[in-house]
This record gives C-alpha cells, sequence and structure tokens, in this order.
C-alpha cells in the first residue's frame, strides 16, 4: 500500500508521522513538547510535532519549540528509517540540535517504539 518512503515528499512524511503516532497514544502520554524540524537539501521545509495529551500534531511553523533540529532531507528520511543514529549524526555534523537536547534524545527513543520504517 505505501509506495516507499523514497517517494514520499517532505509533507506527506510529516503527515504520515503523525496518523501512525494517534493509532497509538500509549508510548507519548505524559509527553508535552514541540518538536522542530529545519530540513533542507533536496525538499526543503520547517515543520512542528507538538506532542501533549496524547496526541500528536504536525504544522508548518516556528513557534514555541522546546527543540529544534536540523539536517538535510536524506538524512531525515535515514533519521526516521533507523539508518541513522541520532547521536553519530550530532557528533558528525549532520544534526544539528538547538534547545533542549535531552528532548533530542527522547526523540529517537520514542521513534523507536513506533518502529517507523513499518508504516513509510
Amino acid at each position: 500500500m505505501t509506495n516507499g518512503i523514497e517517494n514520499y515528499t517532505l509533507a506527506e512524511m510529516m503527515k504520515r508521522i503523525e496518523k501512525v503516532i494517534n493509532q497509538n497514544s500509549g508510548p507519548i502520554e505524559g509527553v508535552n513538547v514541540i518538536y522542530q524540524f529545519n530540513i533542507t537539501g533536496d525538499e526543503e521545509g520547517i515543520y512542528q510535532l507538538q506532542l501533549a495529551e496524547g496526541k500528536a500534531i504536525v504544522s508548518e511553523g516556528t513557534e514555541g519549540a522546546n527543540c529544534t533540529l536540523i539536517l538535510s532531507f536524506a538524512n531525515f528520511r535515514q533519521f526516521l528509517l533507523g539508518k541513522l543514529n541520532g547521536t553519530a549524526a550530532f557528533m558528525t555534523g549532520k544534526l544539528k540540535v538547538k534547545g533542549d537536547i535531552g528532548k533530542a534524545i527522547k526523540l529517537e527513543g520514542l521513534l523507536r517504539e513506533y518502529s517507523l520504517k513499518e508504516y513509510l
């Protein structure tokens, strides 16, 4: 049913993330954070993932983020598939983080719990 992540636009990936997380709110229960993704490269955009009250909301914008992740579209795709380790990406300059780095580390753990690669 899926075309594979290689064919997704950035907007399609973000909406898919929102849908997958909202299908199972367990891992985000009690989490209250706004992640911002500044995506560069082949496709660019600024999206936010707000996690609050057991729900995920994806939107475009730059208001009130607790943690901003800056990476290329290609690296973002690899990160979602679990093929790019967040810590390694940070250490090699493929990922830049502004704000609460602890929340960035938590995000990687949350994404692993959702096994997004199975849905993208």
